[in-house]
């Protein structure tokens, strides 16, 4: 699978759409793959801006999604 990343609801697409794929419910993800609480899931999946990053990635990684960074320069992207 590969997405676009532009906010925090498609951060939560990409989630629930892999947990989805792999036939998980967010209670076995929360209690199986990660030590977070379902309700964090749900606000993952619900694209809840303030949730942590440091999770995120985590659970990301649980679900076996990587992610990669690419500058755009038309868009204005950060040059060294």
């Amino acid at each position: 699978m590969k997405a676009t990343i532009i906010n925090a609801s498609d951060v939560g697409k990409c989630v629930r759409t892999a947990r989805k794929a792999q036939g998980l419910t967010q209670k076995e993800l929360s209690g199986f793959f990660t030590a977070f609480s379902r309700e964090f899931l749900s606000d993952l999946e619900n694209g809840k801006p303030t949730v942590e990053l440091g999770k995120t990635l985590a659970v990301l990684s649980s679900l076996g999604l990587r992610v990669s960074i690419t500058f755009d320069e038309e868009e204005g992207g950060a040059t060294s």
